[in-house]
């Protein structure tokens, strides 16, 4: 967030000076609000000033305790990046800082001693958090409370917390508006051209195509399907990326593919299968130059209680990994609304997926969307983790595996076993090294 100490003994002595007045709306010096703008955590309390939330927090502390999760310094200048920083530091998205410093405070007490094993609270930002005993932690999400009782007033308490608590919609407006300012700063082009002859991308040479016919007008679809465009052949080494001004760039694929994987990991619970995604594979700079050429996915995640249930002879044999992220790819843009319609509406629905010719079933349970079917079956667990207009991302709570269907012995009756994984050639080259794409949100992945 930058260094802002020089404004907290001034934020300091206003309020108590303006607590001394007659006001009967006014805080008192022993109230928590002063003992969080004198802590050490200075950089949370200068936030607070800044996104004008001082009068906000003086009328719930005037009508009830307060609980506050206060990040320590070194975990908001760690967990926030510049960009993100300067998104939040900028006056026009002064709803996203109130947001995010109000989805750290309850509006009720909950000490230590009285934290509950399960349950969900409802923050001043509208939107709820989990607190979980395990043992002697505590947790809020995924956050691990370091400093129980920090802080103890009579009109609220502070925890101290390892980490920054960030809101899903403020992870959204953000990759959003950052969405915006790359999609202005690109020139419109047609989608990308087949020559019918070689069935290949068409190369221009000064602006002119190497084949003859009139091109595509720009926002047409790509011309041949997604499984050609996905070419085949193992490759030795990373090839280079194709930059803004390459023969094919039409949409910023690779960034948008490391946005949803920044994303997975600022929403926690998804860590395995980010690592799958750029180091045990290079299915992360695939799906980015996929996106480049104009294609739409729907990645379906499963978390990392899911991907936890995998042996290690599901992963072990050549190619595996990829063939179960293959599974879990539907070469369609979806979101949790447009699925759960679906369902509603015509019960069971197909999609293709990107390991052919395996389709994956979705129908509606307990008012959500389910894929699959019996024990191998995975709910709709987390909605719309990323959706940007080209790249949707749905967590599910399982991981999903084809079925084959076999004809029994007396020829009545079906019975279902899961599909072999098997080896399939995939695209050649990575576009970049595996670290690229997680940059320094994802340096451990890549040590």
């Amino acid at each position: 967030m930058g260094v802002l100490h020089c404004y907290g003994f001034f934020f300091l002595s206003l309020i108590l000076s303006v607590s001394s007045s007659s006001s009967p709306s006014q805080i008192s010096s022993n109230s928590v609000l002063v003992a969080l703008l004198d802590s050490h955590y200075t950089e949370l309390a200068e936030l607070v000033e800044k996104a004008l939330l001082l009068h906000k927090l003086e009328e719930v502390v005037g009508s009830n305790n307060i609980t506050i999760f206060a990040p320590r310094n070194d975990a908001l200048e760690r967990d926030l990046d510049p960009e993100f920083k300067r998104f939040l530091l900028e006056p026009g998205n002064l709803k996203s800082l109130q947001t995010l410093l109000l989805f750290h405070v309850i509006p009720s007490r909950i000490d230590s001693e009285q934290w509950p094993s399960h349950r969900h609270h409802a923050t001043l930002s509208n939107q709820k958090v989990r607190l979980k005993r395990g043992g002697k932690i505590n947790t809020i999400d995924l956050a691990q409370v370091i400093r129980p009782n920090d802080v103890v007033r009579p009109d609220g308490v502070i925890h101290g917390i390892e980490r920054v608590l960030i809101p899903q919609s403020v992870q959204e407006d953000f990759n959003r508006r950052r969405n915006l300012r790359s999609i202005s700063a690109v020139l419109p082009e047609g989608a990308p051209q087949v020559d019918p002859r070689t069935n290949k991308l068409v190369k221009k040479i000064n602006n002119k195509l190497l084949s003859s016919g009139p091109p595509s007008p720009p926002g047409s679809p790509p011309s041949m399907s997604i499984y050609q465009a996905m070419a085949p052949g193992p490759g030795l080494a990373p090839a280079p990326a194709p930059g803004p001004g390459g023969p094919h760039h039409h949409f910023d694929g690779e960034a948008q593919v490391k946005d949803f994987i920044h994303t997975l990991l600022h929403y926690g619970g998804y860590n395995e299968l980010a690592d799958i995604l750029v180091n045990l594979t290079s299915l992360a700079t695939e799906m980015g130059k996929l996106v480049s050429e104009g294609y739409v996915i729907t990645v379906l995640a499963p978390n990392d209680e899911a991907m936890s249930r995998l042996n290690t002879d599901q992963l072990s044999e050549p190619g595996a990994p990829e063939q179960i992220v293959y599974y879990h790819v539907i070469p369609e843009y979806q979101t949790e609304e447009s699925m759960y319609n679906a369902v509603r509406r015509f019960g069971k629905v197909r999609y293709d997926t990107l390991r052919l010719p395996h389709k994956l079933t979705a129908e509606e349970a307990d008012g959500s969307v389910r894929f699959g079917s019996g024990d191998g079956s995975a709910y709709l667990f987390d909605p719309d983790i990323y959706t940007d207009g080209r790249i949707s991302v749905q967590g599910i709570d399982g991981v999903l595996f084809p079925i084959e269907e076999k004809d029994t012995v007396d020829g009545d009756k079906l019975s279902t076993r899961s599909a072999k994984i098997v080896t399939k050639q995939r695209r050649g080259k990575l576009l970049e090294t595996t670290c690229w794409m997680l940059g320094s949100m994802g340096r451990r992945f890549c040590q």
